[in-house]
């Protein structure tokens, strides 16, 4: 018997598996135009890429590598668009709009969790209202998910 068991174990050692990390990114952008005239959405991309296909290495001045790819070929086309409600409407700050991103964002959080990815990192950025003649700007949110 314990042979049997230190035979299963040693051949479970002999072939570890070992899982390489997936990340998965959903961005929110948030308008802050007022008005409700901007465009608020939560993006998701479906595909995986290679970026050695877009990257170019310089050396001592030169280029190598160079690839023909052009601004369009970077865009791709599967990815999930759940819109979101505008921060601003014609009365200022609209709170209501707000809980309800929250809620759609808590439940993608939630799907990605039951998928199995764990939330690793959280980072935003705001362009926002430059003043009295700027009506216009963004407040962008990335969830970085990783699982093994």
């Amino acid at each position: 018997m314990k042979t049997s068991i230190l035979f299963l174990f040693s051949l479970l050692c002999a072939f570890q598996v070992t899982a390489q990390t997936q990340y998965a990114v959903v961005t929110t952008i948030e308008s802050i135009i007022p008005a409700g005239l901007g465009r608020s959405r939560m993006i998701s991309n479906k595909e995986d890429l290679n970026t050695a296909n877009f990257t170019t290495t310089r050396t001592d001045g030169k280029t190598s590598n160079m690839n023909s790819v052009k601004r369009k070929d970077l865009k791709i086309d599967n990815f999930d668009e759940t819109k979101l409600l505008n921060f601003y409407s014609l009365g200022g700050i609209n709170f209501q709009n707000i809980a309800s991103n929250d809620a759609i964002v808590s439940a993608k959080l939630n799907e990605m969790s039951e998928a199995g990815w764990t939330l690793a990192f959280v980072t935003s950025g705001v362009e926002s209202d430059g003043g009295t003649t700027d009506g216009e700007g963004i407040f962008t949110t990335r969830y970085i998910f990783k699982r093994n």
